[in-house]
């Protein structure tokens, strides 16, 4: 959907299905039914998640014109895709696997290649596209500085041959693409600095050289094409773990001049600790409804005196909470963004609110915005609703937050 000129969708992740058949056939299903929902004119923009198995078979010329087909019939049109989780994402432990295979890899190269190749043959003329991805790899894998920086050598390496493919496709199909790196608690990258700190000391450094000699280019206009198909995918829900204020993080990557290529609109669970030893036991007896085997919920705590301590995942948070003088924990959990409050909890709703604002008043600061809840199977059975009402409700907060009435677009 056009909203106020951003570009609004939904994840697709939140269906669970790892083939290409299962992925079209639900968004046969709900696509309709959420445009229906919210009454919702215009052309419909899809935020596609496809497995590496669905890439190959949607890759295929049969099946790309068949999903163009259904694209034009139901006036609908992909403007993003999710290309974090690579395999199996739903009703089985995904934890920190969500990661494999990381950016040290070749298969994730290809993946990403081609998920863009489809991506190009799917984006309306005049419309950049873009594609999220995993911060290079889950941290505690590398087991020490000389690991980390041998992966840093090998996934800058597969970065920058993503690059080339994208200045290549721009030159020849004229389709502008970007590759959106998304921090998040515990990947290689987690907050603004670290995502400043790749572009300075690992993309710019050595693609600089590199694109130069393979296009025949000088160095600043290498930098140039890195900056411009190599951008940030904002998770709200992610940053705001981290305890970032959203006017900081933009203003600092706007001055390292990087790019937000999609903001993900998503709110974690926030919960403040009391110091009561009472309360604080009743506090993780309800904390527990949250601890599931499928996905990480990394937990950043805020300590007595402002600094920040990580944990990674509810239940190593949970083991600390009747002696910890923490003041306040934010958890990797996806929660429905139109809801302010869990029974005794809280979340980072208010920062959504904050991002709306921020590029309400300064648009350039991206035009893709994608609301992406995909926790709902695993969520405290109080707080479901069904998957249609759920996507169609999260949209409509989102329309209504930025000042426009649902059904007008």
């Amino acid at each position: 959907m056009n909203v106020k000129g951003f570009h609004l969708s939904y994840c697709s992740n939140i269906h669970p299905g790892e083939s290409w058949e299962a992925t079209f056939q639900n968004l046969k299903i709900y696509i309709p039914e959420v445009r229906q929902r919210l009454k919702a004119e215009g052309p419909f923009g899809i935020g596609l998640r496809i497995s590496n198995e669905a890439s190959i078979e949607l890759e295929k010329p049969e099946k790309l014109a068949e999903f163009q087909t259904w694209l034009r019939k139901f006036n609908a049109y992909v403007f993003t895709m999710n290309g974090f989780p690579y395999g199996d994402f739903h009703r089985q432990i995904v934890k920190e696997k969500v990661h494999f295979p990381d950016w040290t890899t070749a298969d994730r190269r290809d993946y990403t290649i081609r998920s863009f190749r489809i991506l190009s043959q799917l984006l309306p003329e005049g419309i950049a596209g873009g594609i999220s991805t995993s911060p290079i790899s889950y941290r505690h894998w590398f087991k020490s500085a000389d690991a980390l920086n041998t992966g840093m050598e090998t996934a800058t390496q597969h970065l920058l041959e993503v690059v080339e493919q994208l200045v290549l496709i721009h030159r020849i199909a004229g389709k502008l693409m970007h590759l959106d790196i998304e921090p998040e608690p515990d990947g290689v990258l987690e907050n603004s600095d670290e995502i400043v700190c790749l572009f300075a000391d690992w993309l710019l450094p050595k693609g600089k050289p590199w694109l130069a000699e393979k296009f025949g280019i000088a160095e600043e206009e290498a930098e140039k094409l890195i900056k411009t198909h190599i951008q940030v995918c904002y998770d709200v829900c992610h940053f705001a773990i981290v305890y970032e204020e959203p006017a900081d993080t933009f203003a600092k990557f706007e001055a390292a001049g990087i790019q937000i290529g999609k903001i993900q609109i998503s709110a974690a669970l926030k919960v403040l600790i009391p110091a009561t030893p009472n309360v604080k036991f009743s506090l993780g007896k309800k904390l527990q409804s949250f601890v599931e085997s499928t996905y990480l919920h990394q937990v950043v705590a805020k300590q007595e005196d402002g600094t920040l301590k990580s944990y990674s995942d509810l239940p190593q948070a949970l083991a600390t909470l009747a002696d910890t003088k923490e003041k306040e924990w934010r958890i990797h959990f996806h929660v429905p963004v139109f809801l302010e409050n869990y029974g005794s909890f809280s979340s980072t709703q208010e920062t959504i609110s904050i991002v709306l604002k921020e590029i309400l008043f300064n648009p350039e600061i991206t035009q893709h915005l994608e609301v992406e809840t995909y926790t709902w199977e695993v969520l405290p059975e109080d707080t479901r609703l069904s998957l249609g009402e759920s996507i169609a409700r999260e949209l409509s907060w989102v329309i209504g937050e930025m000042g426009e009435e649902p059904g007008k677009k």
